[in-house]
């Protein structure tokens, strides 16, 4: 495809500097993201005419569907890497494949606040105190670095919370003396606490001491013709620039949701296509999340006038169904959506009819009146459609027409049609639902992410050594979360079956310092309350 004016003049404007690239489609979504170490040059090959016949049939896909471009310089590779991978995890550009999973970057992780703090590599950052450092591009090198550090500073590298003796006859790490053993009295308890401050400083960057020191070491090495210790002096000097090399933190790009010029336009078109009776002016879209059939949710948003009307968005946790069934999964989400739209509509009738004089309200003071959508949109072919009819039938709401939109083809199907409808890629009603769709898919998977990193919070628990998967989840099911077990008292916490005062008493510890002070019982929400509809 050759470069339309428009992008032409971008790339004249592009720079010399490492970034990250954002290809875009005609409807203004991002259709892949790559990392380039020079950005005109790798930006300006996608357009160069010579090299089209090389091209294979995915690249020459994406090409044909480039319509804009949008570039963010960062200062180094490493940086280029970890953007790339922010943004593709956000956007699911569907040419990238790699990042898409629910996989992040490494980081080293301490809480200062443990009796006996250690080190440790983890890939989700939780509030809890903690002091992390990353995240880290070559996972590789921060694993061999924090082995360094570890031995540079004599810090331990068991698991245990607080080691005693007994842990101590059978601790490699004391008997190789790559830990000082505070855990014996070896040194007190305040001298490894300027050990673990040192091994911070360090990893923040003030490693030139020691990056010095190596390359001594290496030269020494290589001048007695040692050149295999030589060479792993080398790669360790290279691993511990690596992982302590600066970086931003990329926690957001902004990025909207891309808007018709002329919504109206596009309604009218639609009414149309679809045979309505005129424009709708509120359209609801349904989209279905899930991985592998686990934290199954369920996303709604509003369109009115055309436009996102984002107060009146849902999400639902999916209660009923089991596995990965998205057709059972649309299915409850339409009945539990319009059963309590229409006991909503009901009550608001019934008040509407109250007695005189029991309350007086004037006419700013009543709420608007609730509807229901002139058009449901779902995400997805005639199965998920049926899906959606056969329970508004049930209500005896099937007079509000419903379509779906398979994304493979961006095909429309309607119930009254014996085939499903393409319409042309520049046609305003394709790119309205086209936008639907896209910001339903959009709100499923944020909350299907917020509700998969609740999960990993829990795995706190994980890090404390001597309950297994069994007594943790007995602990969840009986306080509702960690939270509110760090809020528990200690007899409460000894009560469950298995643990014991002396077990629940270091699990109370445990979980003050990696998570704070007990918080206030009235500030937390009543465990009974439902979270599954919520704007």
């Amino acid at each position: 495809m050759p470069a339309t004016d428009h992008i032409r003049n971008k790339l004249s404007q592009l720079p010399h500097k490492p970034g990250i690239y954002l290809m875009k489609d005609r409807f203004g979504t991002v259709i892949y993201v790559g990392k380039a170490r020079d950005l005109r040059r790798r930006v300006s090959q996608y357009f160069h005419p010579s090299r089209r016949q090389g091209w294979d049939l995915k690249f020459n896909a994406l090409v044909e569907a480039i319509h804009d471009l949008e570039i963010h310089e960062v200062r180094n590779e490493a940086e280029a890497l970890l953007l790339e991978g922010r943004l593709i995890k956000e956007f699911h550009p569907r040419y990238n494949i790699s990042f898409r999973d629910d996989k992040n970057f490494l980081l080293i992780k301490v809480n200062l606040n443990d009796p006996i703090p250690r080190f440790t590599l983890t890939r989700v950052k939780q509030e809890d105190q903690s002091f992390y450092y990353g995240p880290f591009a070559h996972s590789g090198s921060a694993r061999k670095t924090l082995d360094l550090v570890r031995r540079q500073f004599l810090l331990r590298g068991c698991r245990v919370l607080r080691p005693s003796e007994q842990d101590y006859r059978h601790c490699l790490y004391a008997h190789l003396q790559y830990c000082t053993a505070p855990c014996i009295g070896n040194v007190s308890l305040a001298d490894y606490a300027s050990q673990v401050r040192a091994a911070c400083e360090f990893l923040a960057g003030q490693c030139q001491n020691l990056v010095i020191q190596l390359e001594e070491a290496m030269k020494e090495a290589a001048a007695r013709f040692d050149y295999e210790k030589a060479a792993q002096l080398r790669d360790a000097i290279t691993d511990l620039r690596r992982t302590t090399q600066k970086t931003k933190s990329f926690d957001r790009i902004p990025y909207s949701l891309p808007l018709a010029s002329d919504p109206q336009k596009d309604l009218l078109e639609l009414a149309r296509v679809l045979q309505l009776a005129g424009p709708p002016e509120r359209i609801e879209g349904f989209d279905i999340s899930n991985i592998s059939g686990t934290f199954a949710v369920a996303s709604l948003v509003c369109f009115t006038d055309g436009k996102p009307d984002r107060s009146n968005y849902r999400r639902f946790k999916i209660r009923t169904v089991a596995g990965q069934n998205d057709f059972a999964c649309i299915a409850e989400a339409i009945r539990r959506r319009y059963t309590r739209r229409l006991k909503e509509i009901t009550e608001q009738s019934q008040s509407a009819w109250s007695i005189p004089g029991e309350s007086q309200t004037t006419p700013s003071e009543k709420a608007a009146p609730i509807r229901l959508p002139n058009l449901i949109l779902v995400d997805g072919g005639k199965g998920q459609l049926n899906a959606a009819l056969d329970e508004l039938r049930k209500l005896e709401l099937h007079h509000i027409p419903v379509v779906g939109l398979a994304k493979e083809h961006e095909e429309i199907h309607h119930p009254d049609w014996p085939e499903p409808l393409r319409l042309p890629a520049d046609s305003n009603a394709l790119k309205l639902l086209q936008r639907i769709r896209d910001e339903s898919h959009r709100f499923a998977n944020t909350f299907n992410a917020q509700l998969r990193l609740k999960r990993l919070s829990e795995s706190i628990l994980d890090e404390f050594p001597g309950i297994g998967q069994q007594r943790k989840m007995t602990l969840l099911r009986k306080f509702g979360s960690v939270q509110r077990l760090n809020m528990a008292p200690v007899e409460a916490i000894a009560a469950i079956p298995g643990l014991g005062g002396k077990t629940a008493e270091q699990l109370k510890q445990f979980l003050q310092a990696r998570l704070g002070a007990t918080p206030n019982p009235t500030e937390l929400a009543d465990p009974g309350q439902s979270q599954d509809e919520m704007p």
